[in-house]
């Protein structure tokens, strides 16, 4: 059973680094609510200046002089398979951290942290088949021979958003072990719980000293982490904003960066489709997290001739998930993470309808609910695709309806976007929804559902994002390629 009382580390005033649980300079604190209940949970130490320099230190001694980066790929991967065992062990507490800082439903939360630690068993399996030395042929006066050899890129600091803390953690955390790498480990500053038991796990799965860090911290402090020259790489999931002011720094100085970043995902739905079914089928795409996931529909392009129609079943189905306490077995959707996020997402409904929106459904706080960040799933029709509602990601349960009158104008209606991450089309016809999935300039497409699958790659287009995260896109994300021209084939890889 999932309980608050759960999410709690046995360490909140000291930090992983350099393989021990290290005193901190300062006196910052990190103070993460219960979003239903509005409690505070357990007050975490954050890391300052000193703790940057420390992480860093420890994260570089151990790729430069350390064993990891030079162990076979089995001994890697082998340590690896022990941090996700000791993470499964970490289940509930891992689950109800989710559970208690963002307000995400039991069902949801529950057995959804075993999920996240089978990437690190997904990537010690790619760890052991994966070339990373590659024998090719060369066409040099005196060399005939070519290891072109994929090498860990180095130190990297994996940055973390609060809608899905340990998954992002882990997507990144995972190839950049299997690849060879060292790594810093930032949570968001509202949801550091969770990256706290992964350093409890990593601890226990003896991993070599100062191969995963940890440096929870304020925004400020993350900009030194960022910017520090000792740092390799930057795998970041967050807000296109944040996103591009990180780009910027690392390519000031050219460290290498991965980028999951915001999205405003369109579903296209196509005539042939049953209104009755609609409804069904997409309002949990809205309103899943509380439509704080970047991949969510948030704006439904519809034929003009059949709009009516399919506005009432969207509308109906969204009007009917029930809202309320996560703990609630009944519950499809709770608060919205924070308070402060809570007034953005009431702001994007009152420019929605200042910019001539109409409400079909939702747009309020719930009735009977009022503590905690709560909001109804909210429709707009009336939209037009250049409306704020329609352009900015608003990271809720807020969806724009938008009509078409033609298939090339729905598809010019869902690339008219600076985000490109995912999105979708409804049809029965398989050969029809290939051929709009190729025009739509998004990372990841899905006939009837979206999909999200990390044994594929993700990450998207335009401001979404750079690179792919997941599959064997993600173990090279942290590789860097070198070329060794021999005269002939080395021992160690002749057949």
């Amino acid at each position: 059973m999932l309980d608050s009382s759960l999410a709690v580390t046995a360490h909140p005033d000291r930090l992983f680094i350099g393989g021990r649980w290290q005193t901190v300079a300062g006196t910052s604190r990190l103070r993460p609510v219960n979003p239903a209940t509005e409690a505070p949970l357990q007050d975490i130490v954050a890391a300052g200046p000193v703790e940057v320099e420390a992480a860093v230190a420890a994260a570089r001694k151990a790729f430069d002089d350390g064993p990891w980066p030079r162990l076979p790929a089995s001994a890697r991967a082998e340590a690896m398979r022990k941090l996700s065992a000791a993470l499964v062990r970490r289940g509930t507490a891992l689950d109800s951290c989710w559970l208690s800082q963002v307000g995400v439903p039991a069902w949801m939360a529950t057995g959804a942290s075993a999920g996240a630690a089978g990437l690190l068993d997904y990537y010690a399996a790619m760890a052991e088949s994966y070339p990373f030395e590659d024998v090719r042929p060369a066409q040099g006066m005196v060399c005939k021979t070519a290891v072109v050899v994929n090498e860990p890129v180095g130190v990297v600091a994996a940055i973390a958003p609060w809608n899905g803390p340990l998954a992002s953690l882990l997507v990144k955390l995972a190839p950049a072990l299997a690849a060879g790498c060292t790594v810093i480990l930032k949570p968001s500053p509202e949801t550091p719980l969770e990256a706290f038991l992964l350093a409890e796990a990593a601890e226990e799965a003896d991993l070599p000293p100062g191969v995963v860090n940890l440096l929870p911290a304020d925004r400020e402090v993350s900009d030194l982490l960022v910017r520090h020259p000792g740092v390799d790489k930057v795998a970041f999931t967050g807000s296109s904003s944040v996103g591009m002011h990180i780009a910027q720094i690392c390519a000031s100085r050219m460290a290498r960066y991965t980028m999951e970043l915001g999205g405003k995902s369109a579903a296209i739905v196509l005539d042939d489709y049953d209104p009755a079914g609609l409804g069904p089928a997409l309002a949990p795409l809205v309103t899943l997290l509380c439509g704080q996931a970047c991949i969510n529909f948030s704006r439904i392009l519809v034929p003009r001739s059949r709009h009516d129609d399919y506005v009432e079943s969207l509308a109906a189905a969204m009007a009917a998930t029930r809202v309320g306490d996560p703990l609630a077995a009944d519950t499809q959707m709770g608060p919205l993470a924070m308070e402060r996020h809570h007034a953005k997402v009431m702001d994007y409904v009152a420019r929605g309808r200042a910019e001539g929106a109409r409400i079909v459904t939702g747009g309020e706080r719930p009735g009977g609910l009022d503590r905690g960040y709560f909001i109804q799933p909210t429709v707009f029709d009336r939209v037009d695709n250049a409306m704020t509602i329609a352009q900015e990601e608003i990271f809720g349960p807020v969806t724009a309806v938008i009509p078409y009158d033609t298939e090339e104008e729905a598809i010019a209606i869902a690339n008219a976007s600076d985000f490109g991450l995912s999105g979708g089309v409804y049809t029965h016809d398989t050969d029809r929804a290939y051929a709009i999935a190729r025009r739509i300039r998004t990372g990841t497409f899905t006939q009837n559902g979206r999909e999200y699958d990390l044994t594929n790659p993700f990450g998207g287009f335009k401001k979404s994002g750079v690179g792919r995260e997941g599959a064997r896109e993600g173990l090279e994300a942290f590789t860097e390629v070198k070329t060794v021209f021999l005269p002939h084939v080395p021992s160690a890889l002749a057949q």
